[in-house]
């Protein structure tokens, strides 16, 4: 029996029949060829255009009145491919730690690219860019995990066989979208400084900890030495005395600074590197010539010609004594300062460079939102609320229908 039929004569069934056969019958009854559903449309048309005239317009009203417009603005960027070594003590430090650049090939990354686009979505970077812009005010957030949540949701960060980076950032005003886009980079160049923690940036901070340390020494021994001249009111010591201070000053110092040389080296070599071992005889062998030096012993070598610091006067020992503190300290100083300067040029040099390519700019178009798909979208969506409407609403009455006979006393 058609549906139609039974939508428009529901009482051609008696109150028995409904009660003995509806119900068994009714799939075969009820069965809906392809032409009947299409027909259905076809009459009902006008409500299916009304539903798709009201969803355009409530979605022309939320595109053109309630939704901001959008702004995408691109910033790209070269990253470093690779860092040349600072020698073969820097190649050593490479192999084992590298440099960001090198980290991908030990990680089995692709490219270098995928480390600087994991920095670019870090929360570091976010957590700065919400500071220097107030994003949580732009925003409206309260939390800054909702704040990072929205500034990565209109941020995105890709990579070409190119190799280039590209940022790009949305945002409802233009200038901030290119602002940020820069930002970006500033805090990326920022970062990438910071984590280039390569052979020579290690060497840098242990000379500098080593230098700014020596430094303090010296002036605490210059203090001293004014203390000595004051209370003895010597200015200087005798020639003896002088080539005594000279000779064992020039062994201390080189006895520190090869110490040094030593502690930094084996922070990336073992005990058994060459350069190790040799920088260990060297200082052993300096130790036992200072202990020569030093000792009031009359029976020198050959190459010991001066005096026992004992036979010095006893007024003068005392600024002997302090003087030698002061020169050694000096020397020392200059040793290590130069340590440092070749660690820094090394470091200048290792550091990876980033290549921009091209600043973000404001963008002049708006890239959202979509406004012809959200149109499309919304009219196909009010076509099928139209046709399930027609096809749903009559069953439902129906099922209604035979409910209460059923239910009936």
């Amino acid at each position: 029996m058609p549906l139609e039929t039974v939508l428009n004569h529901p009482e051609i069934f008696t109150h028995a029949e409904s009660k003995a056969g509806v119900i068994e019958n009714a799939p075969e009854e009820r069965e809906i060829s392809l032409l009947e559903i299409t027909a259905l449309l076809w009459r009902g048309r006008k409500i299916i255009v009304r539903f798709v005239l009201a969803a355009a317009v409530l979605a022309a009203a939320a595109v053109f009145v309630v939704m901001k417009p959008m702004y995408t603005s691109q910033a790209t960027f070269l990253p470093p491919q690779n860092v040349p070594g600072a020698g073969g003590m820097a190649q050593l430090a490479a192999s084992q730690l590298g440099s960001l650049g090198a980290v991908g090939a030990l990680t089995g990354l692709k490219s270098p690219a995928d480390i600087y686009i994991g920095l670019l979505g870090s929360r570091t970077i976010a957590d700065k860019l919400i500071k220097r812009f107030d994003l949580q005010k732009v925003y409206d957030r309260k939390k800054i995990s909702d704040t990072v949540k929205v500034l990565k949701g209109r941020s995105t960060f890709a990579t070409g066989k190119d190799t280039l980076i590209t940022i790009n950032v949305e945002d409802h005003d233009a200038k901030r979208a290119a602002d940020l886009a820069n930002g970006y980079l500033d805090a990326l160049y920022e970062q990438n400084g910071r984590l280039a923690l390569t052979e020579a940036s290690q060497r840098r901070l242990f000379f500098g900890d080593q230098l700014e340390r020596e430094k303090n020494a010296l002036a605490d021994a210059e203090v001293e030495l004014k203390k000595t001249e004051e209370q003895t009111g010597l200015i200087s010591p005798g020639g003896q005395a002088q080539a005594e201070i000279d000779s064992i000053v020039q062994i201390r110092a080189q006895i520190s600074s090869r110490q040094i040389q030593l502690s930094a080296l084996k922070q990336a070599a073992t005990d058994q590197n060459p350069e190790v071992v040799r920088l260990q005889t060297q200082i052993d062998g300096l130790e036992q010539q200072l202990q020569r030096l030093q000792n009031d012993s009359g029976n020198r070598q050959s190459i010991n010609v001066l005096p026992s610091t004992a036979k010095v006067p006893e007024l003068a020992l005392e600024y002997v004594r302090k003087e030698r503190e002061v020169k050694y300290h000096e020397v020392l100083f200059a040793l290590i300062a130069k340590q440092y300067e070749s660690a820094r040029l090394d470091e200048s040099r290792e550091t990876p460079l980033l290549q921009v390519v091209d600043r973000a700019v404001v963008p002049d178009k708006r890239s959202g939102p979509p406004k012809a798909l959200i149109l499309i979208g919304s009219c196909l969506l009010g076509f099928l609320l139209g046709c399930g409407w027609l096809l749903l609403m009559p069953a439902l009455g129906t099922l209604r229908q035979d409910w209460a006979k059923v239910t009936a006393p």
